[in-house]
């Protein structure tokens, strides 16, 4: 089981991101949240099994058809299962 904090940036605001993460993040069966950051960035953290959580960081180098990805940052964590659903924060 694997815990990543992820950073996207790009045009990444405005184009649904959140919703569609947490759409892709459910197919995944990935647990965690995902939110906006002030500085025009989408933040999310991902908590679920290793091989899902790497398919969830190959999705966010895209995201959604309308969102243009420039970066990636990606900061592995100690995995705590501390999550029961993935969620949009506000």
């Amino acid at each position: 089981m694997k815990r990543v904090h992820v950073y996207i940036s790009g045009y990444v605001q405005g184009v649904c991101f959140r919703a569609a993460t947490r759409r892709a993040a459910a197919d995944r069966n990935l647990t965690g949240w995902v939110r906006n950051t002030d500085d025009g960035r989408v933040e999310a953290l991902f908590e679920g099994e290793d091989l899902q959580i790497d398919k969830m960081l190959a999705w966010c180098q895209d995201g959604p058809p309308a969102a243009r990805v420039k970066k990636v940052t990606t900061l592995e964590e100690q995995y705590t299962g501390g999550f029961t659903d993935f969620s949009i924060r506000y």
